[in-house]
C-alpha cells in the first residue's frame, strides 16, 4: 500500500457548510487535493458527475461522494463533519457526515476491497455514532483505519465468529466476504457473520427454511455495492434467514457456486446497472430494486424475497430459451421492470452508444483523407488505395466531375495516403446502420438479437431505408428475438435455440418484412427527409438550426439533448452536406453552455461562489471539447436563470451554423477536431456569438436577482 487512505490531515470537524452539496463537494476536493493526492479540478468534476447521476446521501445522516478518475494520483478518504447538515438527496434527510472516496482510475483490487470494508461499516449505527462523538481529527482517522486496516491483535477476536458463520457457506461470497471480514475487526460479533458474505442465523431451524441469494451492484462499484450487501446481510441475520451475497463491484466478481444456486429459494438483485450472469438463476423467484433501496430498506427486501420463495405467482428470472445452462445472457432482463417506452428508449441509446465509435473512427479518417488528399479524393480513393503502393505512387488521377473529365488536385504520396485514410473511414461508416440496428436488438434481447439486428441493418442499407430503417429493424429484431426466448422448447432442441434457431428465424422474419413490405415505404420516407433537408436554405435552414440549438441546451445532456445528438450522428451515414451541417449545429450548440458559464464567472466573479468560479475554470476545457455536461453544476444551482440563458445562446449558434453552411464530419471533439469542420471560421464565429449571448443573458439575470435580494434585505 502506498500510504494510509485516511490521515488526520484529511479530516475536518465542525465545518460550516459553504452552501449546497455542490459547494460541500468542492470543499472535499480542496481537502483531498491539499495533500497532493489528486488534482483539485479533475477530482471535483468527477465527484460532481457521480453526484448528478446518482445522489450519494444515505440513511443515517451521511453522504459518500465518490469517484474513480485519472485526476486522483493516490487513493484517499476525506472526512467532513458539518456543523449544519446539507441535503445530499437522501429521503432519510440531510447529511452531517461527508466521507469522500477518491480512487485512481487504475485502482488495484486491494484498495477497492478496503474501500468496500468502509462502505460496509457505514451501515452500522454504532460506527456512525463514534464518528459523531470524535473530538479530534486523529480519532476519526483511527476509527476509519481501524475498520479498513485492523490491527493484527484484533483479528483473533473476530476469528471464532467468522468461523462459525461460514459453516456451510463458501468463498463464493467474495468479494463481499473478503470485504466484510475487514469490517469485522471493528465489530467482531456482527461482522463475523458478514465475513463470509452470508447472514444466516446460527443454524437452520427448519430443513425447508428459505435460502436467499443477493447480487448488489452500482455504477462505480465502490461504495453503494458493498453498503447494500452489508444492509441485506444484517437484515437477514436479524430475521434468521440464510443469505449469500455476490457483489459485482470494481474489485471483480467471485460468483456463487453451483451448490449455492441449486439450494437457493429466491434471488434479490439490488443494482443500477446490468448485472452479469443473470441466466444462472433462470426460474428463481426474483425481487429486484435499485441498489439504494437495499441500503435503506434491507429488511423489507428480505421479507419480499422470503414471501416470493413460496409464492407460485411470484415474478421469476426469465429463461432465455434454448440454453442448456438455463438460458442465454439477456441484456433486456435487467430492464424487465421498466415500462416498454423506457425499455425501448434504453435499447435505442444502447445502439447509439455502440454506433458512435464507428462514426468517430470512420468520420475522422474520412476527414483526414480530405485534409491530406483534397476534396476530390472521394472520387478516386478506392482505386488509388487498392491499385497503388508506397513504392508505386499515383499521378494526378482522372475522374468524372460535374463539368466533365477532371484531374485530382494532388498526386503522389499525399493522394495515396489520403486515399487510404478515406477508404478505411468510408468502410467504417458503412457499418453505421448495421451497428445501430444490431445493438438496438442487443439492448432488447441480448445476444440472440445481435445477428438478426446486424443483418436487418444491412437490408436497410440495401433498400435505401438508411438509419430510419436501421431503427425499425433493430427494434423489430430485438422484439422478435425476445419473444422467441420466452418459448420452452423440448430438451433436445434447447441447445440449438440461442445459436441457430433464434438467429435464423428472427433474421428470416426481419429480413423478409423489410424486403417485402417495409423497405420501400421507409426508403421513400428517408428520401423525402433527405430531400427536405438538402432543399433547406435561407430561413428554413436557420429555423432548423434554432430548433437544434434549443434542444441541445434544454436539458444539458439529458434526453432531449441526446435525441438531437442521435438525429445528427445517425444522419452522418448519409454523407450529405445537410447531414454534416446538422452535425455541426449540434456540436457547436452543445459547446455553448459550459463556455458561456465559464465566461460569466470571469466577467462577474462576485455573482458566483468560490466553488462555482473553480467550476468555471474547468468549464473552458469541457466546453471546447463539446462536453455539455460541464454546465450542469451551474444549472442545478440556478436552473430558472441558467437554462433559458443557455437555450438563447444555443439558438443563436445553431442559426449561425446553418446560415454559414458549416459542416462537420466528426461526431464529437469540439474544437479539437477542427480539421473535420468546414468552414472553420464560421464554426468559431457561431460558437463565440452564442457563448457571448448566453453569458450576457445569464449574467444580467443573476445581477438582477442579486440586486433584488439586496433591496429586500
Amino acid at each position: 500500500m502506498p500510504g494510509s487512505l485516511m490521515t488526520p490531515e484529511l479530516v475536518r470537524l465542525e465545518v460550516a457548510p459553504p452552501g449546497d452539496k455542490h459547494a460541500v463537494i468542492g470543499l472535499m476536493a480542496d481537502l483531498i487535493s491539499a495533500t497532493g493526492r489528486a488534482d483539485r479540478d479533475g477530482l471535483e468534476a468527477g465527484l460532481l458527475k457521480r453526484e448528478e447521476s446518482f445522489a450519494t446521501g444515505m440513511p443515517g445522516g451521511f453522504a459518500i461522494p465518490h469517484c474513480r478518475t485519472e485526476s486522483v494520483h493516490e487513493a484517499a478518504l476525506g472526512f467532513l463533519r458539518l456543523s449544519e447538515p446539507v441535503d445530499f438527496g437522501s429521503a432519510d434527510g440531510p447529511a452531517d457526515l461527508i466521507i469522500g472516496i477518491a480512487a485512481p482510475a487504475g485502482t488495484d483490487d486491494q484498495h477497492l476491497k478496503l474501500l468496500a470494508q468502509l462502505s460496509r461499516a457505514l451501515i452500522r449505527p454504532e460506527f456512525l455514532a463514534d464518528l459523531r462523538a470524535a473530538q479530534e481529527p486523529h480519532e476519526v482517522s483511527d476509527l476509519v483505519m481501524g475498520v479498513i486496516e485492523p490491527e493484527p491483535s484484533a483479528q483473533p477476536a473476530a476469528g471464532p465468529s467468522a468461523g462459525s458463520a461460514t459453516a456451510g457457506s463458501s468463498t463464493a461470497d467474495a468479494p463481499a466476504g473478503s470485504s466484510a471480514a475487514g469490517a469485522g475487526a471493528a465489530e467482531s460479533a456482527a461482522a463475523g457473520t458478514a465475513a463470509a458474505g452470508t447472514a444466516a442465523a446460527g443454524t437452520a431451524e427448519a430443513a425447508d427454511a428459505p435460502v436467499l441469494l443477493a447480487i448488489t451492484s452500482c455504477p462505480t462499484g465502490i461504495a453503494h455495492t458493498y453498503m447494500a450487501a452489508e444492509s441485506l446481510e444484517n437484515a437477514a441475520k436479524d430475521k434468521g434467514v440464510e443469505l449469500h451475497v455476490e457483489t459485482q463491484g470494481s474489485g471483480g466478481i467471485t460468483p456463487f457456486t453451483d451448490e449455492q444456486i441449486a439450494a437457493a429459494s429466491a434471488l434479490i438483485i439490488a443494482a443500477d446497472v446490468n448485472i452479469s450472469g443473470r441466466e444462472r438463476f433462470a426460474g428463481l423467484p426474483l425481487v429486484e430494486h435499485p441498489v439504494k433501496r437495499a441500503i435503506s430498506h434491507g429488511p423489507q427486501m428480505i421479507d419480499e424475497a422470503v414471501a416470493a420463495s413460496s409464492d407460485p405467482s411470484a415474478r421469476r428470472v426469465p429463461a432465455a430459451s434454448g440454453s442448456s445452462e438455463k438460458g442465454s445472457e439477456s441484456a433486456s432482463s435487467s430492464g424487465s421492470q421498466q415500462s416498454w417506452p423506457k425499455r425501448i428508449q434504453a435499447a435505442v441509446m444502447t445502439g447509439v452508444s455502440y454506433m458512435i465509435p464507428f462514426v468517430a473512427a470512420g468520420g475522422l479518417l474520412m476527414a483526414l483523407g480530405f485534409l491530406v488528399a483534397g476534396f476530390d479524393v472521394a472520387f478516386v480513393a478506392q482505386d488509388v488505395a487498392t491499385g497503388y503502393t508506397l513504392t508505386s505512387l499515383p499521378d494526378h488521377m482522372p475522374y468524372d466531375a460535374a463539368t466533365g473529365q477532371a484531374l485530382t488536385e494532388r498526386a503522389g504520396l499525399a493522394l495515396y495516403l489520403g486515399s487510404v485514410f478515406f477508404t478505411v473511414g468510408n468502410l467504417g461508416m458503412g457499418f453505421l446502420v448495421a451497428a445501430l440496428s444490431g445493438y438496438i436488438a442487443y439492448g432488447l434481447a441480448g445476444r440472440p438479437g445481435i445477428a438478426p439486428g446486424f443483418i436487418g441493418g444491412a437490408v436497410s442499407v440495401l433498400v435505401g431505408a438508411g438509419f430510419l430503417g436501421g431503427l425499425i429493424t433493430g427494434l423489430l429484431a430485438g422484439l422478435v428475438a425476445l419473444w422467441f426466448t420466452t418459448l420452452k422448447p423440448p430438451r433436445w432442441l434447447a441447445g440449438l435455440m440461442p445459436v441457430v434457431i433464434i438467429p435464423l428465424l428472427t433474421t428470416l422474419v426481419v429480413g423478409g418484412l423489410m424486403l417485402m413490405f417495409l423497405g420501400r415505404p421507409l426508403a421513400s420516407l428517408m428520401t423525402a427527409l433527405q430531400d427536405g433537408l438538402t432543399g433547406m436554405s435561407g430561413s428554413s435552414a436557420v429555423l432548423l438550426g434554432v430548433i437544434i440549438g434549443l434542444m441541445m441546451c434544454f436539458d444539458l445532456g439529458g434526453p432531449v439533448n441526446k435525441a438531437a445528438y442521435l438525429f445528427a450522428t445517425a444522419g452522418l451515414s448519409q454523407g450529405t452536406e445537410a447531414s454534416f451541417q446538422i452535425m455541426a449545429a449540434v456540436m457547436a450548440a452543445g459547446m455553448v453552455p459550459p463556455l458561456a458559464m465559464a465566461l460569466s464567472t470571469v466577467v462577474r466573479r462576485k455573482l458566483y461562489t468560490p466553488v462555482e468560479r473553480e467550476n468555471g475554470t474547468t468549464a473552458w476545457l469541457l466546453g471546447a471539447a463539446f462536453i455539455t455536461e460541464g454546465s450542469i453544476p451551474f444549472a442545478a444551482a440556478d436552473p430558472l436563470r441558467v437554462i433559458p440563458s443557455m437555450m438563447t445562446g444555443g439558438a443563436v449558434t445553431g442559426a449561425l451554423i446553418m446560415a454559414f453552411s458549416v459542416g462537420s464530419q466528426a461526431p464529437h471533439g469540439g474544437i479539437f477536431v477542427a480539421f473535420a469542420i468546414s468552414p472553420i471560421w464560421g464554426f468559431l464565429l457561431a460558437v463565440i456569438a452564442g457563448t457571448v449571448v448566453a453569458a450576457a443573458v445569464v449574467t444580467v439575470l443573476k445581477e438582477t436577482a442579486s440586486r433584488k435580494q439586496v433591496a429586500t434585505a
